[in-house]
């Protein structure tokens, strides 16, 4: 529900990307939450963040136009 809200806040806000923080651990978050994005109509796609963005505990999300 909490991510939910954020996307919803970041669309009308007109953000272009997101970062989502969700840590490295043993990876089930990010799992369960690319799940979720999959299936989100707003989300135009995602991927593991970069070194200097976090690298893979987050996820930066891409917002349709």
């Amino acid at each position: 529900w909490l991510v939910y809200k954020y996307l919803d806040e970041a669309v009308i806000a007109n953000y272009q990307t997101v970062r989502l923080i969700h840590g490295k651990g043993t990876g089930a978050l990010r799992q369960a939450l690319w799940n979720f994005l999959r299936t989100d109509k707003r989300v135009a796609s995602y991927r593991r963040g970069q070194y200097g963005e976090g690298d893979s505990g987050v996820t930066i999300v891409t917002f349709n136009n």
